[in-house]
């Protein structure tokens, strides 16, 4: 992986911890804010009840100068302690209370703040209390802008926080993650060219051998070599995918169609060898986008694992075709040994031997396959089931049919008892 995708991964981690850690704490001071608030404004509604009885119940005046007055009404005459705002005394709810002889409670906002006026019977005449609740507001106020202020802090705080981390922490990271892939290419690269040598004088010995136990061992040799080559070229796979992601350039379309009839053609002789039969269903063409290499990759390796677990007999069907107006599919489904069920999702994981395999090898074959079509914006899908076979389906992106060519299906079988 480049510098430039690893300085991107680590832009886009940032961002992400960023949002994550920026609603988290959103919500945390939306909560905690919303419990002080409602705390704040109960207390202050207890402390107005009181001001509002004391004020009811003594001529002097309960609360700050200029934000209590009480008024009483005897039938005839108003007093006024203090001079109230205008609009008071409430004259209606006085009548109301000497008529009724019940409390009365009203709120009245007026003026940018609320007046709380209690009017209630004292012995032959009426009081009424007024409490004027600027200075309960303003803290209110205050309060909120106190925890909006915290809140800024805080997001600020973490922001700098995430980035100082993601530099001393997070880069040396990603740093040694892209070394450990410019040394799996590098040695996978350097690893081809010897394994290649060794392969072709093995081969070359087996044919040379002059006893039977001797060719038995070489072939043995051949076939290690053969599978040794092919997990170095997963490996270099596998790094070149992880160095240049599907994002990073716009992928080329590519003809799934061509690519099945050449994997299946590539696998005929084997197939003939192990007496199974090989059917390929597909269109004419199918164009996707994609690496072509990687691709062929993905069918080459259903194909390989399909054959190793098919016994003589059987027959393994690859189709290819739509599976929706922008979707491409491929299916290789084989009548071989089967798997169980539970292992449908783990036989994609590196190196996994499900339970009872033998020598059934899900390897670095199958990840790679998954690894592949996730790059290209598609799924994997494993069905089976012991002694009925199993199914492998991918599915890929790919352009609408009014953007394809016009399809023309074609079929060809290959393997045993083909045409």
């Amino acid at each position: 992986m480049n510098d430039d995708t690893d300085q991107t991964m680590v832009r886009r981690a940032r961002v992400r911890v960023v949002l994550l850690v920026g609603a988290t704490l959103s919500v945390l001071f939306a909560l905690v804010g919303s419990v002080a608030y409602i705390g704040l404004v109960r207390s202050q509604d207890r402390q107005i009840e009181r001001e509002l009885a004391a004020t009811i119940s003594t001529t002097a005046l309960a609360g700050p100068p200029g934000c209590a007055w009480r008024i009483d009404w005897d039938g005839t005459t108003l007093r006024l302690n203090g001079v109230p705002p205008a609009g008071f005394p409430l004259r209606a709810t006085l009548d109301s209370v000497a008529v009724t002889g019940t409390t009365e409670l009203t709120t009245i906002k007026r003026d940018g703040t609320v007046y709380y006026v209690r009017t209630e019977p004292r012995g032959d005449h009426v009081v009424q209390a007024v409490f004027d609740s600027r200075y309960q507001l303003a803290d209110r106020r205050h309060l909120l802008a106190a925890l909006a202020l915290a809140a800024a802090i805080a997001l600020l705080a973490t922001v700098l926080t995430i980035f100082i981390v993601g530099r001393v922490a997070v880069e040396p990271l990603v740093e040694a993650l892209a070394r450990q892939r410019r040394f799996v290419a590098d040695a996978s690269h350097e690893l081809r060219t010897p394994i290649a040598q060794v392969h072709t004088r093995a081969q070359l010995l087996a044919r040379r051998a002059e006893t039977g136990a001797e060719r038995r061992d070489l072939e043995r040799l051949v076939g290690t070599t053969r599978r040794l080559g092919e997990i170095v070229d997963e490996l270099l796979l596998s790094a070149r995918l992880a160095a240049t992601p599907a994002d990073q350039s716009p992928p080329e379309p590519v003809d799934l169609a061509a690519i099945a009839r050449e994997a299946v053609a590539a696998q005929a002789e084997r197939a003939g060898e192990v007496g199974v039969t090989v059917a390929l269903t597909t269109e004419e063409s199918l164009p996707v986008p994609g690496v072509g290499s990687a691709l062929r990759r993905v069918v080459d390796e259903l194909l390989t694992n399909a054959l190793t677990h098919t016994p003589a007999g059987g027959r393994i069907d690859v189709s290819v075709g739509r599976a929706g107006r922008d979707r491409a599919e491929i299916v290789v489904a084989d009548t071989g040994t089967g798997f169980d069920p539970a292992e449908a999702g783990r036989m994609f994981d590196r190196f996994h031997r499900g339970p009872g395999t033998g020598d059934r090898r899900f390897g670095l074959g199958l990840a790679l396959v998954r690894e592949v079509v996730t790059s290209h914006g598609g799924t994997i899908e494993a069905t089976g089931r012991p002694g009925e076979g199993g199914t492998f389906t991918v599915c890929l992106p790919a352009p609408s049919e009014a953007d394809a060519r016009p399809d023309h299906p074609g079929r060809r079988l290959i393997g045993r008892g083909a045409a």
